[in-house]
């Protein structure tokens, strides 16, 4: 596969037009076309490293997506949602209002 098939025909003219502006008195068209081809290199090199930025960024916010997902999971485990926590929240007051009947009820007697 060549390079020239890889970049695209907008790189291949932004190149063309920066080595044009950039072209010194006496230079040849070989050495100006030269000079875009180096220049479209690097604009393909610049595209490659910015490619592998972005999913590099979209593994790391994948992840914390991840991340945040199993905290919540952890949270709403931890949050009691049937009625069986109800009957928790009330034993103990249940249990000391029957205490203090007995306790009442064997001083009266």
């Amino acid at each position: 596969m060549s390079n020239k098939s890889a970049i695209s025909p907008e790189t291949q003219q932004a190149a063309m037009a920066v080595a044009k502006a950039t072209q010194k008195p006496g230079q040849t068209k070989e050495q100006t076309k030269l000079i875009a081809q180096g220049i479209e290199k690097g604009i393909a090199e610049y595209k490659k490293q910015q490619k592998a930025k972005a999913r590099e960024r979209n593994k790391q916010q994948k992840k914390r997506a991840a991340a945040s997902n199993v905290v919540d999971d952890v949270n709403d485990e931890m949050t009691p949602t049937d009625n069986s926590s109800n009957v928790g929240r009330w034993l103990p007051w249940g249990l000391l209002l029957l205490s203090w009947l007995g306790f009442a009820l064997y001083l009266w007697r």
